[in-house]
């Protein structure tokens, strides 16, 4: 196997990865548990919201606990890989009312993806059609 196959093998591995991690920060089960938002969230989180405040780590453990959202999908994923520890990822979220562009930027730590910057941009007038 060349180098360049062994690299695209691991940044596909990388981006499926990352997908299934988007999708558990979006599942409500997961954003209830303090611990699991803990292991997603890199200790410098930052995350500009959709209201145009700035959130950091804590606040943002503390809002998920509470937070009572329905099931959100992921479409157009993409993820851009920076460098091999660093990715670019966007997507769309769709929940019941509310559809809105996404972008994290996830880094590997000792071996484990964590987010460390996330921002929403809500979509005027654009409801969970497909």
């Amino acid at each position: 196997m060349t180098d360049q196959n062994r690299l695209s093998r691991q940044q596909t591995r990388s981006q499926n990865e990352l997908l299934d991690l988007e999708r558990m920060l979006l599942d409500p089960e997961v954003r209830h548990s303090r611990v699991a938002v803990e292991l997603l969230l890199h200790s410098q989180f930052k995350e500009f919201g959709s209201s145009g405040r700035v959130y950091d780590r804590d606040t943002m453990i503390k809002m998920m606990n509470r937070e009572t959202s329905g099931q959100i999908t992921i479409r157009d994923f993409d993820a851009r890989m920076l460098s091999t520890d660093v990715c670019l990822v966007t997507y769309r979220s769709v929940g019941e009312s509310q559809e809105a562009r996404r972008s994290s930027v996830w880094v590997r730590d000792e071996g484990r993806w964590q987010v460390i910057f996330h921002q929403g941009t809500k979509i005027p007038g654009r409801l969970s059609q497909g």
